[in-house]
């Protein structure tokens, strides 16, 4: 049984902040940060946006694309993030309520630091292909966090992207995919901490590229495929540099990584950093087209996916909003006392 892509959505915060504006508040050398980390600016999310608010909205756009799919026939539904607003309550349940697809739905919120929306995404479409469940629904989203002045609040952005997968009116098949996980502690926020930690420099050899090369490079040996195969490629994207270089070292080109590459307009979504990616990709992609996907998470992991493109994308690309649409149009600048207050980096005195 050939099982896919039935939907597919989007949706970013309209919000953005510079990389000058952030820069200017700690007295650090923007250029530098803008050359560095590949950066132009980032999406914020509003003060009443959440993971659950953008996953909603993703989904939606994702059920339009499936045809206007009937929520009570989606199976489960898996939220990946690691900025879920409760702790100790489901992200999914608040959206299933909210597409209405209660209540016979198996549902779960995943967390893998930046992977947690492929891996919903793995596991929705091995229980549509496992028979278990018509339609699997699954969404990468977060509202990252940075510590003020650390050089995650550079890149630390906010968007969700979601995938309805099935077998039946596929814009987009899963031919092939593979998993490489080690335990590289590069990236972690303990229980109680409000901002991540980061082993620097630790994160880029040792944790990002060893492991998105060991996905990817396992996967298309195993297939038998090389990235000539492929018209379009996307990879995870903490910040703008990395996923060009390790696309290069595998052997990919600008032309097929670019209409994915989003993080430089956009910052680091985090879980939903390359699912994004391979909504713009869907967004201009043709019949027949090869796309090539490569997830990572620090801890460390990466999902690699081979997917094929079908006559039908032609006639759902235009049901919803297109990706670059939101990135691109209609923004909103902050200055950095206003992101300061949506971020909940400023607290209101006690009793005030």
């Amino acid at each position: 049984m050939t099982v896919g892509i039935v939907g597919y959505g989007a949706h970013l915060p309209r919000h953005r902040i510079k990389v000058e504006e952030i820069a200017k508040v700690w007295g650090a050398d923007a250029p530098s940060f803008k050359k560095g980390l590949g950066l132009v600016e980032k999406s914020v999310p509003a003060p009443d946006e959440d993971v659950i608010t953008l996953s909603v909205e993703a989904a939606r756009n994702a059920l339009v694309r499936a045809g206007n799919l009937d929520p009570q026939k989606i199976g489960c539904i898996y939220i990946g993030s690691e900025s879920h607003p409760y702790a100790v309550k489901p992200s999914g349940t608040v959206v299933g309520e909210a597409i209405g697809a209660f209540p016979g739905c198996h549902v779960a919120d995943f967390e893998f630091a930046c992977k947690a929306g492929s891996e919903g995404m793995f596991v929705a479409y091995g229980l549509v292909k496992a028979g278990l469940v018509e339609y699997g629904l699954a969404i990468g989203a977060d509202t990252s966090q940075g510590a003020p002045g650390d050089a995650l609040e550079y890149s630390a952005a906010a968007g969700a992207a979601a995938y309805i997968m099935g077998s039946k009116n596929i814009v987009a098949s899963i031919d092939h995919t593979y998993s490489f996980t080690t335990d590289t502690p590069d990236f972690w926020r303990r229980e109680y901490q409000h901002y991540p930690q980061h082993a620097g420099r630790f994160t880029g050899e040792p944790a990002y590229f060893r492991t998105v090369m060991g996905a990817s490079q396992t996967l298309l040996e195993q297939v038998g495929m090389k990235p000539a195969d492929f018209q379009w490629a996307v990879f995870h994207q903490p910040n703008g540099k990395f996923p060009m270089r390790v696309g290069k070292m595998l052997g990919f080109t600008t032309k097929q990584m670019e209409q994915g590459w989003l993080a430089p307009r956009l910052g680091n979504t985090y879980s939903g950093a390359s699912p994004l990616g391979l909504t713009a990709i869907l967004d201009v992609a043709k019949p027949g087209d090869k796309i090539f996907m490569c997830s990572y998470g620090s801890g460390s992991g990466s999902d690699a996916f081979v997917y094929t493109v079908t006559d039908r994308i032609k006639e759902v690309q235009g049901l919803a909003p297109l990706t670059t649409d939101m990135l691109d149009k209609n923004k909103i600048y902050l200055e950095y006392g206003e992101y300061a207050k949506f971020r909940h980096k400023i607290l209101k005195a006690e009793g005030v």
